[in-house]
């Protein structure tokens, strides 16, 4: 056994992430195959640790395994289009689930200001304008059906 060279453990160790999740990226074929010590242990090169990590973080971002596959793969022309492709569609989603969150935010803080001004205007007999918008909308929904 090289020095530099770690056992399945010390990977998820270092990259944070469980033994079975460095053996399944190993059969999903998003690592190179470990050699094996003479006692049957799986080495992997230092190296690993770096790549464990960038496929927990692309997961992360919304990547699925065949994508981030796609991602680790190595090429020519036709493979770094498809890359790019891949980089600009995941980056439209992003944009606008980060839209949706901004236009969520902007709803959460008018319900909070609304709550605040009825606590302030109106003390212990205030009622939630925003449970009573909510009821309000159910009831119409309820009668449109």
């Amino acid at each position: 056994m090289n020095s530099a060279e770690l056992r399945i453990g010390e990977v998820a160790t270092r990259s944070g992430v469980s033994v079975d999740t460095v053996r399944y990226y190993e059969r999903r074929r998003l690592l190179p195959r470990a050699i094996r010590s003479g006692g049957g242990f799986r080495l992997f090169a230092p190296e690993t640790v770096e790549r464990v990590k960038f496929i927990k973080q692309a997961q992360e971002l919304g990547f699925s395994l065949d994508e981030i596959s796609e991602l680790l793969t190595t090429g020519g022309t036709q493979e770094c289009q498809r890359v790019r492709d891949l980089l600009r569609g995941k980056l439209t989603e992003l944009d606008e689930r980060m839209r949706m969150m901004r236009e969520f935010r902007r709803t959460l803080a008018q319900h909070l200001a609304a709550c605040e001004k009825e606590l302030e205007e109106r003390g212990s007999k205030a009622q939630c304008s925003v449970l009573v918008n909510l009821s309000r909308a159910q009831t119409k929904k309820e009668v449109k059906r």
